[in-house]
């Protein structure tokens, strides 16, 4: 597998402002595809399903590239942002005569996927061997520490819980 297999996917001129396709974009930033898919299917706003659909095309763009593993469950969703794109004017009538503007919004999605890289285990040299440092042992005879009381003096070997007993 080479390290680093990414595929981007872009819909331009989505009929949404860009400051409303960020909210969406920032549930899905950084989930495995599985999980962002199901994320944008029960998010209550317009945009959701157009990002799922672009969410879709990375994914099927990730799928065709060379050094894919095919295994879709390793995606996950490295990037994702709306570009403001060009504001259509329109005019809208107003009281005496005069028109006030409104602009309608449109905005570039663009989600890039990558694919996590493969958890390497280091095999130990000697199997069975455990290498990790021992906690020191406790002679026979010698009496067990006595534990110190926390902050406030309320731990569990405090002197106010030894007056009680």
């Amino acid at each position: 597998m080479a390290a680093g297999i990414a595929a981007t996917a872009t819909a331009r001129y989505v009929r949404t402002s860009a400051q409303k396709a960020g909210l969406v974009l920032d549930l899905i930033r950084g989930k495995d595809v599985n999980r962002a898919l199901a994320t944008l299917k029960f998010t209550k706003k317009g945009i959701a399903d157009d990002i799922a659909k672009v969410l879709r095309s990375a994914i099927a763009n990730a799928q065709t590239k060379d050094g894919f593993s095919g295994d879709v469950d390793r995606l996950f969703v490295a990037a994702c942002f709306a570009n403001q794109g060009p504001s259509q004017k329109r005019v809208r009538p107003a009281p005496m005569g005069r028109a006030f503007r409104v602009l309608k919004r449109t905005a570039h999605l663009t989600v890039q996927v990558a694919e996590r890289p493969e958890k390497m285990v280091k095999v130990s040299a000697a199997v069975g061997e455990d290498n990790r440092p021992k906690r020191p042992q406790r002679q026979k005879g010698q009496p067990k520490a006595e534990l110190k009381a926390g902050p406030g003096g309320k731990g569990p070997r405090s002197k106010q819980s030894q007056a009680k007993e």
